[in-house]
């Protein structure tokens, strides 16, 4: 049972305003994968389940933003069922996923039931959020050892790359189908070389059963280019992971080791770095251990913005609490808001449904809670708060609307579909938005969209 009282509500608000990372706190989202697609940044993640005492893991998750604070869920569009071949039910393992042609692409990496290993598959669908299909029926590499976490890179002359690999790394152009191999799989040359990928590491050989001296290079690339310079991010160091990087003028190589960019994770042996630029900013995703209940095998992504240095280099990026200080944008509330869309929450949950555009947020109980950032309410403020719910359990629930330490307004849930309500005090500028689930014991309802007018 969930109590709450006014006072403890502000407490949690006051830690809300100095907390974002991570970013999701509804579910456990391992290995980022983040891709900007226009103006909108799309996150793809695996999903750690919530009662996983290792890695216990069938399927992957869609997130997007436009304002890098706010993430809006978009369902579970992939699973070990798209794929016939996949072990069923588990090893749903690191992928990434591009849009070229009109066309989305989802690398991943599942158990190859024929190998018994990991192999990569890749799954297309016209829309970011699906639905995908096989594209193959069949493994686009056959399962192999240490054929682990894809990652799809496009050069400027517009060739594709597909990079992989865990204690190993391995990488082969793609075709323009962007489902089929255009050269032989090439092992990344210098592996073994500190000059080009860190000093080595004594690490256990599981196929020769002992330790030996290894690569620093550990799993989880991740390959951008700027300025006519290649890089190459990866944990690295054994376990537990750290984030290093190597650079090269060629995407054939040679790398030049650059240095550690990321201590080891908080609460977590492993780290899975995705790096973008949005908007003129750079931004570092990876993960840790940090959420509610959280650990190695229960995962959350966090982000870190970061700038390169004058001649070009990843600086250390240290861990914060605070995550993007300042957003790309605002959120527009006179615009339907998904109530799947938050910066970050307590105690709710969104739903397991597969891909499309109707989610919603459930697990809702007494005193929980979700923060939005950024929320402009114009010069001249709003009259009226409009919600929609569903499954109504308790008809004496209410959702409180707060925001510049006021209540805006509280909608009496009395019954399911769209509510509305007079806002109490006119509230104009920008401002975070607080909104607080008041009710009896149990679940109360599940929460669809709001918006003001």
């Amino acid at each position: 049972m969930k109590k709450i009282c006014s006072l403890f509500a502000a407490t949690l608000f006051s830690v809300a305003l100095a907390a974002q990372n991570p970013i999701i706190q509804t579910l456990y989202t391992p290995d980022p994968a983040p891709y900007v697609h226009g103006d909108t940044v799309y996150l793809f993640v695996d999903h750690d389940e919530d009662d996983a005492l290792y890695f216990k893991m069938k399927d992957w998750l869609l997130y997007s933003t436009t304002d890098m604070v706010n993430w809006t869920y978009r369902g579970t569009p992939l699973s070990t069922e798209t794929f016939q071949w996949a072990r069923q039910g588990d090893n749903a393992w690191a992928a990434q996923a591009v849009e070229r042609n009109g066309k989305w692409y989802w690398y991943v990496c599942a158990e190859d039931t024929t190998m018994h290993l990991h192999g990569l598959g890749v799954a297309v669908a016209d829309r970011p959020e699906g639905p995908y299909k096989d594209a193959l029926g069949k493994p686009l590499v056959p399962g192999a050892w240490g054929f682990i976490d894809p990652s799809v890179f496009i050069d400027d002359d517009g060739q594709s790359y597909l990079f992989w690999g865990n204690n190993g790394l391995w990488y082969a152009k793609l075709n323009d189908d962007m489902i089929s191999l255009g050269s032989e799989i090439m092992p990344v040359k210098g592996l073994e070389d500190p000059e080009a990928f860190g000093p080595l590491v004594m690490k256990m050989d599981y196929q020769l059963g002992k330790e030996k001296l290894k690569t620093g290079y550990e799993e989880g690339p991740w390959v951008t280019k700027r300025n006519g310079l290649y890089y190459l991010v990866y944990a690295a160091g054994g376990v537990p992971e750290h984030l290093a990087y190597s650079t090269s003028r060629s995407i054939n190589g040679p790398w030049k080791y650059e240095g550690r960019i990321m201590d080891e994770a908080e609460n977590s042996f492993t780290i899975h770095a995705g790096s973008i630029e949005f908007k003129g900013r750079n931004f570092m995703f990876y993960h840790n251990g940090t959420a509610v209940n959280g650990g190695g095998f229960r995962r959350s992504t966090a982000i870190e913005e970061f700038s390169y240095t004058a001649d070009g280099k990843i600086p250390f990026i240290p861990f914060t609490r605070e995550g993007v200080r300042t957003p790309v944008s605002h959120l527009n509330p006179y615009e339907r808001v998904e109530a799947e869309t938050m910066a970050d929450s307590y105690g709710l949950k969104t739903d397991r449904r597969t891909g499309g555009n109707h989610h919603y947020v459930t697990s809702i109980h007494n005193g929980d809670w979700m923060r939005l950032r950024s929320v402009d309410f114009g010069k001249e403020g709003a009259k009226r708060l409009l919600a929609s719910v569903m499954k109504v359990q308790d008809t004496g629930a209410t959702i409180e609307f707060h925001a510049a330490g006021q209540i805006l307004a509280v909608v009496p849930v009395c019954r399911a579909g769209e509510l509305t309500v007079e806002i109490q005090q006119q509230l104009t500028g920008v401002h975070d938005l607080f909104i607080l689930f008041r009710g009896g014991d149990g679940e109360l309802f599940d929460f669809d969209w709001w918006q003001v007018e």
